[in-house]
């Protein structure tokens, strides 16, 4: 049986705020360590049926950032849950969500700049 491993590596500041994340994999085609200003890493516990999540983003993360982190990460959920299920009209659901959620954001931001 083949093993593959992805190592998360978190770097805090001495209030626990993340500073910097870092992260490989075994089987990624990159041979070098990745940085990346969010994560959302989710396990799902089938005994308990909950999910277990951990959510972390260094403090450089822009708002504007984490909204199109948000956007991009509600439809690869959706192409995901689209390769599980096949139910189009859910994953319809979820993708017209992230635009809205999308819509809204860059509205919100628009009135904000012209405050």
């Amino acid at each position: 049986m083949k093993k593959s491993s992805i190592n998360i590596d978190v770097q805090l500041d001495t209030l626990n705020v993340p500073e910097q994340i870092n992260w490989n994999a075994t089987d990624s085609t990159v041979d070098k360590v990745q940085k990346a200003k969010a994560m959302m890493l989710a396990f799902w516990d089938g005994a308990d049926k909950t999910a277990l999540r951990i959510d972390l983003w260094t403090k450089d993360m822009m708002v504007d950032e984490m909204a199109d982190f948000f956007y991009q990460t509600f439809m690869s959920m959706a192409d995901s849950y689209h390769r599980a299920t096949k139910n189009d009209e859910m994953v319809s659901d979820i993708k017209q969500f992230a635009k809205s959620f999308y819509t809204k954001f860059r509205d919100q931001q628009m009135k904000e700049n012209k405050a």
